[in-house]
């Protein structure tokens, strides 16, 4: 027998609602220019990291709070590009995976790759020290994630997907990885971007 849980907003936490509609009228969307990163072709990023949408994103990162999973999915969808062959995800330090019993990263991709009709596949693998980035300064934050492929890519699109954008360092260093397993094109999404 399963449980129902009631639903909740992700921004607010009021009840009824994925994301309810005084939460939905202060977001803001991130510039749809998104950002340049070295092994990216291209990476944008939903929305901007700010009033609930942190309360969003630390929901489902820490409290594994999904109800607003659906509408990120849907959201990051209309970012994709149209070519793209396969989603995947930037992996959560193996001790913060153990912690939660989940990673969001794969969470947001796999409602993503649901969305697209895409192929969800684990592709990367964390090494070096194993940190996670939260409560790293930025030198720490560009110089801790480190990514070794586990899958055969060649000739690929591939859509990798994170939580939050913030210096870019485990985009970067995943999307390295990704082309170093012969992906032709990696592109980067993520929910949201810190301002």
């Amino acid at each position: 027998m399963g449980f129902l849980l009631p639903l909740q907003c992700g921004g607010c936490r009021r009840p009824g609602w994925a994301l309810c509609p005084g939460c939905v009228a202060l977001l803001q969307r991130a510039p749809p220019a998104g950002v340049e990163l070295a092994g990216l072709h291209s990476c944008r990023s939903l929305l901007v990291y700010d009033g609930p949408v942190r309360a969003l994103v630390a929901g489902l990162k820490y409290g594994n709070h999904r109800s607003a999973v659906g509408w990120l999915g849907e959201g990051l969808a209309t970012l994709a590009p149209p070519d793209v062959h396969v989603v995947t995800w930037a992996p959560t330090a193996p001790a913060r995976r153990r912690q939660r019993g989940y990673d969001q990263a794969r969470v947001l991709a796999k409602a993503l790759a649901a969305r697209l009709r895409l192929p969800l596949r684990a592709t990367l693998r964390r090494s070096g020290p194993l940190l996670a980035q939260t409560g790293l300064d930025r030198a720490a934050r560009l110089a801790n994630p480190t990514f070794e492929p586990t899958a055969d890519l060649s000739g690929l699109t591939v859509l990798l997907v994170d939580d939050v954008l913030t210096t870019g360092a485990t985009l970067r260093a995943a999307g390295l990885a990704l082309r170093r397993s012969g992906a032709a094109r990696v592109h980067g999404l993520t929910a949201a971007a810190t301002p």
